[in-house]
């Protein structure tokens, strides 16, 4: 696995246990930073990877409690 593939995921995996603990919601500003340590890298992401964080952005903006 690549370098940049390895960074990619670990973020994800940040990104993922952030939202899972609605973190978005007491914490909006270091959420919206993660999402965009993420997004830099959008045209190498999956197609999976960017409709997360088409999800997240979505909960981030909307306060939407994260239930998935």
């Amino acid at each position: 696995m690549s370098k940049l593939r390895i960074k990619i995921d670990q973020r994800m995996d940040e990104l993922q246990a952030m939202m899972e603990s609605n973190m978005h919601l007491e914490k909006p500003i270091l959420v919206a930073m993660q999402i965009e340590s993420v997004s830099k890298f959008w045209s190498v992401l999956s197609e999976e990877d960017r409709d997360y964080i088409h999800g997240c952005q979505f909960a981030l903006e909307e306060k939407e409690e994260w239930n998935v």
